[in-house]
């Protein structure tokens, strides 16, 4: 299916259906003319990214990040420690340190 009918089918334009693909958020291949061809997969992605953008209030920018987040283990990591520095949390390797030590510190009492 081309464009036009795809954004038709899911309820938005042909320009914020282009600018998903070129978030990453669908991935519609091309036909040998160079047009995209939607498929079934394609519809369920853009509608779900529409969907979430209305539940969560947020952006197609904020959704493609979200998905690089998801993938790419460095990108996740950093999330993790802005949420731990933003909620004044210690480093999680920190707080296991001091917890062994408190566990050996109580066997050798207890030996």
């Amino acid at each position: 299916m081309r464009v036009g009918d795809a954004a038709r089918q899911v309820g938005t334009s042909t320009r914020m259906l282009r600018y998903a693909e070129q978030l990453g958020l669908v991935a519609p291949p091309r036909t040998a003319a160079g047009y995209r061809d939607y498929g079934e997969r394609d519809l369920l992605a853009a509608s779900a990214a529409l969907e979430l953008q209305g539940r969560y209030g947020v952006t197609p920018a904020a959704l493609a990040f979200g998905l690089r987040a998801l993938e790419d283990p460095e990108v996740a990591g950093s999330l993790r420690q802005l949420a731990r520095l933003r909620r004044r949390e210690p480093d999680p390797v920190t707080a296991l340190d001091f917890e062994t030590a408190k566990a050996r510190r109580l066997l050798r009492l207890a030996s």
